[in-house]
């Protein structure tokens, strides 16, 4: 009687043993005021309410431009075989609704979705708006499309360019 009361308790605790560490039952995740599932896309509202410039240096480069080749590659326009040297006003919006990098700064070129400011760099231009007294506003900047030309019978890939100077 004293072993099948061992073996009760031994096989109880491995039941309760296997549910902690499973996890037991989910709850419904807290709302977080993200979106969640599939693509996100945020969208420039207003009117920009400070234009950067770096005098034409064009030295910060957006990122992720490959999800976005599609449009980049129509914003370059035709440059046949040599590379694009497109001109183009941006805007720039602290995506505070990101759901995958919390500071996130989107870049748009004609209204359209062309990447992001690489995460430090988005740091450095939300600390720029503080100093501005401007934040969650949307600001603007010149942008160039360089690239894209033809090597060995293939297109080069694109690169966005802002001409604001966040160090």
């Amino acid at each position: 009687m004293a072993l099948a009361l061992n073996i009760l308790i031994i096989v109880l605790a491995l039941v309760t043993l296997y549910f902690l560490l499973k996890g037991g039952p989910k709850a419904d995740p807290a709302p977080t005021g993200k979106p969640v599932g599939g693509s996100y896309t945020p969208l420039p509202q207003g009117e920009p309410v400070h234009h950067w410039t770096d005098e034409g240096r064009f030295q910060l480069e957006v990122l992720g431009e490959s999800r976005y080749s599609e449009a980049i590659r129509a914003l370059a326009g035709d440059h046949g075989d040599a590379a694009a040297d497109a001109r183009h006003k941006a805007l720039l919006l602290a995506d505070d609704n990101n759901p995958y990098e919390d500071k996130a700064v989107a870049v748009f070129l004609n209204n359209e979705m062309v990447g992001y400011l690489a995460p430090k760099d988005a740091l450095a231009f939300r600390t720029m708006l503080a100093r501005q007294e401007i934040e969650g506003q949307l600001t603007s900047t010149d942008a160039v499309i360089r690239g894209g030309q033809l090597f060995e019978g293939k297109r080069l890939s694109y690169a966005v360019l802002l001409d604001v100077n966040v160090a």
